[in-house]
């Protein structure tokens, strides 16, 4: 078995998958979200401490699996720097305490994998991962085989729905916020420009709509029955860009199998725009279960089996933090 440790934000999780059968046996998470929501966003410092405080709650869970552990992976990379040395000391104890190898997982190699949780994977695939902190489109062969071919040239998708919740004052996490509000209002009812919409680059951009929706709320000043018509015509321009770079993008490159996977691939509208997408090129569309959408330990547990069959293990000094992921 592998036990694996994600700690990359302000989620605490930890896993354990049998290798053979890849079959999830414990799963379980923590979350944060409660602590930073007065905040109206993730305190890094504040995480560091409850990571602290929960990953070791949750490891007691799983002692009864440790004479059965072949490896220990965790998050390693990107993520905040405070709270990835949270995991990966723990999982540097672990490897040493019950003499098991130690493997560093890429967080977003994880999102692709929660496609297959207790599945076999299957290759190639186009992704569109969206999340807080990423937005990318990737062409995934396999686990060594990952080309980033679009990203955000500043904030991404999750991190722009956030930051309009959080001028609402709706609170934290703003995706789910953002997307409650948005059914009761009208995707036409604010004209908001699509972002590079006239650029033949396949590159994508929130900083624009961002501002373009501050001054809408700020319009509104006190009348916040303004705000559902605000929150559900700034989450079709949000989704308006995606699809429209992907179609530029799909001209060149027809998709056979597309994936969605990120945080906010939970969002509904954003699943039913691409289904509609995707539909003239008849290409079979994967998505993650939505427990498993956001950052959690069986994820990292999935890649961490292809990565102990292809036997990519790291010593202790080997195993650093890095804050940005170099895909």
């Amino acid at each position: 078995m592998i036990l694996s440790i994600e700690s990359s934000c302000d989620d605490s999780a930890i896993a354990i998958t049998e290798i053979a059968t890849k079959k999830l046996l414990f799963h379980k998470k923590i979350s944060q979200e409660l602590e930073h929501s007065v905040y109206g966003g993730v305190v890094p410092e504040l995480a560091a401490r409850l990571h602290a405080e929960a990953l070791p709650r949750i490891l007691q869970e799983c002692e009864p699996y440790f004479e059965k552990l072949k490896a220990v992976a965790v998050t390693s990379t990107p993520g905040l720097a405070v709270t990835l040395v949270e995991g990966v000391s723990m999982a540097k104890a672990i490897a040493v305490s019950l003499g098991i190898e130690l493997i560093g997982v890429n967080h977003l190699v994880g999102h692709i994998y929660s496609l297959f949780i207790e599945k076999e994977s299957t290759f190639p695939l186009t992704v569109l991962l969206v999340s807080g902190g990423h937005t990318q489109v990737m062409e995934v062969k396999g686990l060594c085989e990952i080309t980033t071919v679009a990203k955000s040239m500043d904030d991404s998708f999750g991190e722009s729905f956030d930051k309009v919740a959080k001028m609402m004052g709706l609170g934290y996490p703003g995706g789910p916020l953002i997307e409650k509000l948005a059914k009761e209002g009208n995707r036409k009812a604010y004209n908001f420009t699509v972002p590079l919409h006239q650029s033949p680059l396949i590159a994508f951009s929130y900083s624009g709509l961002k501002n373009a929706v501050r001054l809408a709320v700020e319009a509104a000043g006190e009348d916040k029955t303004k705000y559902s018509d605000i929150a559900a015509s700034f989450e079709h321009i949000a989704t308006k860009h995606l699809t429209m770079k992907l179609k530029k993008y799909f001209k060149t490159h027809p998709p056979r199998s597309f994936a969605i996977v990120g945080g906010a691939s939970a969002n509904l509208y954003l699943r039913s725009q691409i289904e509609e997408l995707l539909q003239p090129y008849g290409a079979k569309l994967l998505l993650s279960e939505l427990k498993y959408c956001s950052d959690n330990a069986a994820m990292i547990g999935r890649v961490a089996i292809e990565m102990y069959e292809k036997k990519q293990f790291c010593s202790l000094d080997e195993l650093e933090i890095v804050p940005k992921s170099k895909l």
